[in-house]
């Protein structure tokens, strides 16, 4: 088989594509409420854009029944508006996020009974690979590409012949893909795409975060 082809990528700009699990399922039996978890989420998506202002963050919402891009920091729109920082970042977010959310509880009530509470986890992962894949076609130079999935429904069966697919096309195009699990067990979907030699997105950009902003004490 032959080797992927090599990428040119801009130094120390990042593409960051986080799947956001909105799986009414898990967040009412979760500990930790949605809006909290939100709250935490927009100021990791703040942080990203704050570390260079080149940086990128595309954010999609995995439902219960469907999946859809909910914002892009390099849109248009967001661009005009605060340059993609907060509190613009906060309010298109939140906005098309309520959209979805609405959307995919009026597709739920189409759905038969007992089925499992999973999230479409393998078509969120395919909408970032897509994506990522129209970032490499656009120019010579790309920004650093990486997913982050934030996901706490229970693994759906059914979608392991995708998710692994998924997993198998982001390794020949080098995206690399951390997980950050908020349920009680960890999913061991997720852990096939893990590697020794990876480091978690969220505790890279926390230690930058406070590396940044410790430079500000005054002795």
């Amino acid at each position: 088989m032959a080797s992927a082809p090599s990428k040119l990528y801009s130094d120390d700009v990042s593409l960051v594509v986080v799947l956001l699990d909105t799986n009414p399922f898990f967040w009412s039996s979760s500990s930790l409420s949605f809006s909290q978890f939100l709250t935490h989420v927009l100021a990791f998506l703040n942080a990203i854009l704050t570390l260079n202002q080149l940086n990128q963050v595309v954010v999609i919402a995995t439902g219960y029944n469907s999946c859809d891009y909910v914002y892009d920091s390099s849109s248009t729109g967001n661009q005009s508006v605060g340059n993609g920082r907060m509190p613009s970042l906060c309010a298109t977010l939140l906005q098309n996020l309520e959209e979805f959310m609405n959307k995919d509880e009026q597709l739920g009530k189409q759905e038969p009974e007992g089925r499992i509470a999973c999230s479409l986890l393998s078509g969120s992962l395919s909408m970032a690979l897509c994506y990522i894949q129209r970032v490499f076609r656009s120019g010579l130079l790309h920004p650093q590409p990486r997913i982050l999935c934030l996901q706490g429904s229970p693994d759906g069966p059914e979608q392991y012949v995708a998710i692994m697919n998924a997993i198998f096309s982001a390794q020949r195009s080098m995206v690399p893909i951390d997980s950050c699990y908020l349920g009680a067990q960890n999913s061991a979907f997720l852990q096939q795409c893990m590697s020794d030699r990876l480091l978690t997105l969220l505790v890279e950009y926390i230690i930058s975060l406070n590396n940044w902003m410790g430079s500000f004490n005054i002795s």
